[in-house]
């Protein structure tokens, strides 16, 4: 097969690149060839691509694309040229030009959609009109019309049930993965530490994702503060690009006199990443919505234990396996979390093994992408 992914392929975007690296890794094993069509800004830094497979640059198209995200005329030629050279394309989230644009072509290229979460009660209402105008000219009808939907999970099922009005008859629930091996070998400890000058006699609790208001700092940094007038032993390093939430979680730290507890250090990638896990105690991630958090699942695989909200896209198995630390979306939630967890080391400990043996035996990439091949294998043909 001849796959076209239509992502915004950068650093920023977080999640989905991850997740059309991984894949596209093991698609390209099993033969297939990939395409990367990603409109992007000239500031945008792009997602490396696995050897093998191609990334297509589209400038995006200003001032529209403010309006209609993504927007994009040079990706908007390309499938006009090309779009019939592929046997499958996969678009990767909604409410974007390149979740409609391969609809828009009278072609019997067939198509897939991957939700991402983005149909939950929370993303739906955030930007609610916008989404409203979008939906009933393009969204939905498309929806309906595309020969696949991948879902990671039963709440996804609902949510697509409910927005469509029935239920969808192709639909695939399958989860994101990891590539297992990458995380089996971390950093030696203390490097991460020694990068930022953090002192070696304070634990540290690490969030990593896009600085946005959905990931729930609103949540996580009035519980931190409310730890810290309690214990004296802990940091809070936040690490993830500027999502809209960077600036209130600036003045947050300036306001309760905290810089020299919360730590912000922006993006991180590669060894620098894994050297972040290594030294971190615990992971938190007290999300009101993800499709499925892949920043969850690479902490839980590097062997951190996890605090996190029950909304990270798991579909219960992080509580049916006692994976991680589940909390409430409140303060008052998160504080007693973060209290259990930092003053209980071998609850901690616990939640590192089981979370091992759940991420062995259901989040493998290999096995994961497999399943999606196949599906594309049925629309195919």
């Amino acid at each position: 097969m001849k796959i076209l992914n239509i992502c915004a392929y950068t650093w920023a975007i977080g999640g989905p690149a991850r997740i059309i690296y991984d894949h596209t890794t093991v698609v390209l094993k099993l033969g297939h060839q990939v395409d990367i069509l990603s409109p992007a800004s000239p500031e945008d830094k792009i997602y490396p691509a696995p050897d093998g497979a191609r990334v297509i640059v589209c400038k995006r198209t200003t001032p529209i694309s403010r309006f209609f995200p993504e927007f994009s005329l040079e990706l908007w030629d390309f499938l006009k040229k090309h779009i019939h050279e592929y046997d499958v394309v996969h678009c990767h989230g909604i409410w974007h030009f390149g979740s409609v644009a391969p609809f828009l072509f009278k072609n019997n290229t067939p198509k897939a959609v991957t939700i991402h979460g983005l149909l939950d009660h929370w993303a739906l209402h955030h930007g609610y009109w916008k989404k409203k105008i979008f939906s009933v000219l393009f969204q939905k009808r498309f929806l309906k019309k595309a020969n696949l939907i991948q879902i990671n999970n039963h709440d996804e099922l609902n949510d697509l049930r409910q927005y469509l009005g029935f239920q969808h008859p192709n639909v695939a629930i399958i989860p994101n993965g990891m590539q297992l091996d990458e995380l089996a070998t971390l950093p030696p400890k203390g490097t991460f530490r020694q990068k930022f000058g953090l002192p070696t006699d304070k634990k540290i609790v690490l969030f990593m994702g896009r600085l946005n208001i959905k990931k729930g700092l609103d949540l996580l940094l009035p519980a931190f503060q409310k730890y810290a007038q309690q214990y004296d032993d802990t940091l809070l390093v936040l690490a993830g690009p500027d999502d809209g939430y960077q600036a209130l979680t600036e003045r947050f730290i300036s306001d309760h006199h905290l810089a020299h507890k919360m730590i912000m250090v922006g993006m991180l990638t590669g060894e620098l990443k894994k050297a972040a896990l290594a030294d971190a105690d615990i992971f938190a991630l007290t999300s009101y919505s993800e499709g499925f958090s892949i920043a969850a699942l690479e902490a839980m695989t590097a062997g951190v234990p996890a605090l996190v909200s029950n909304r990270i896209g798991f579909d219960g198995t992080v509580a049916q396996y006692h994976a991680a630390h589940e909390v409430p979306l409140t303060v008052e939630g998160v504080l007693e979390g973060l209290v259990q967890m930092l003053q209980n080391p071998s609850y901690c400990d616990t939640l590192k093994k089981n979370a091992k043996k759940m991420v062995w035996e259901l989040y493998d990439i290999e096995i994961v992408a497999g399943n999606l091949a196949k599906e594309f294998a049925k629309i195919q043909s």
